[in-house]
């Protein structure tokens, strides 16, 4: 199909309406902070078995609004681009997200999703078993830990949203870089203003806590719709952007619950084929478009994305460390390599 062909079929879906982003704001951020402080509440008497159960729940809404947040990015969310900027900004503060720093690297990362030469940007690295076999020892061991789930779904996240993005880059613009401190001057007075009224053991229990399951878990959502078994990377010359949302998307059919809590981005391959289709409009469009039934990707297939750390551009496969046992090390000629 051609790309004319794919945004006449999407363009009936692609139009915003104010009433149902309110109402998913209704519906997510009073529960949210009433969830927070809950939890605080809790953390603060020493109640640990609710606030675990409270925190749980804020991190899903948590996971939630940065959904929100994520469609309001692409300019989905609301018809306004002057609502989406405003309401951007405080459901990104809100799940310790810059607003557009984020949606710019974002916006990247759709444009480059499954192109080999440009990797690197809003995505979770991933380098071919070739470029692996290159890497010095130490950079191997690197990777490794990088791409260990022990590391990816606990360490990495807390980093990321708690550390990296509280600075600028040096790509940013001025744009870019006032998001990053828009959002740490509100999450200072977050901080400060929540361990006033609770003490400041309880707000960073309760915050490492709600902060922890909430980002592993999207980072977790993110890494299963693209590092999947069969999932699409080309180089440029051979990239199509289409492929690429089809191919190397997943949809991951959750429970729904589960896909309510995640604003639907289980129908992630039609995200990427149209980032402007609203959260919303994702499974009305699944439904009524039998051209985008894909096979689906279920929680007991998802677990098979742990094993999987190298692309191997000799079989066109994600592959595990096994893989390297049938390689050979560009620099070892003859010799094979087990790193």
């Amino acid at each position: 199909m051609t790309e004319i062909a794919w945004q006449q079929l999407l363009k009936p879906y692609r139009t915003p309406d104010a009433r149902r982003a309110w109402t998913q704001i209704l519906n997510t951020i009073p529960p949210f902070l009433l969830l927070w402080v809950a939890t605080l509440f809790c953390a603060s008497r020493g109640w640990w078995l609710p606030m675990v159960a409270t925190g749980l729940a804020a991190a899903g809404f948590m996971i939630r609004t940065f959904i929100l947040f994520h469609d309001a990015g692409h300019g989905s969310f609301f018809p306004s681009k002057r609502a989406n900027e405003i309401f951007g900004f405080w459901a990104g503060a809100l799940a310790f997200t810059p607003s557009h720093q984020w949606w710019h690297s974002h916006a990247i990362h759709h444009g480059s999703a499954g192109n080999l030469d440009r990797r690197g940007t809003g995505d979770v690295l991933t380098l071919t078993v070739r470029e692996y076999l290159a890497l010095p020892w130490w950079k191997k061991v690197g990777y490794r830990i990088m791409r260990n789930p022990l590391f990816l779904f606990t360490v990495g996240p807390l980093f990321v949203f708690g550390i990296a993005y509280r600075f600028p880059t040096r790509s940013d613009g001025p744009k870019e870089r006032r998001s990053v401190l828009l959002t740490d001057l509100f999450l200072l007075a977050w901080g400060v203003g929540w361990s006033l009224l609770f003490g400041w053991k309880a707000y960073l229990v309760a915050q490492l806590l709600v902060l922890l399951v909430a980002t592993a878990s999207g980072v977790w959502l993110f890494y299963v719709q693209h590092n999947f078994p069969g999932t699409y990377w080309e180089h440029k010359d051979r990239w199509s952007y289409y492929e690429a949302a089809l191919d190397g998307s997943s949809f991951y059919k959750l429970p729904k619950w589960l896909d309510w809590i995640t604003g639907h981005i289980g129908y992630h391959h039609i995200h990427h084929l149209s980032s402007r289709v609203p959260n919303y409009n994702l499974v009305r469009c699944h439904e009524e478009l039998p051209e985008l039934h894909v096979k689906p990707m279920t929680l007991r297939d998802s677990l098979k994305c742990l094993s999987i750390r190298l692309w191997d551009e000799d079989t066109g496969q994600m592959v595990g460390w096994e893989a390297l046992k049938r390689h050979r090390s560009p620099s070892s000629g003859a010799s094979s390599q087990r790193a």
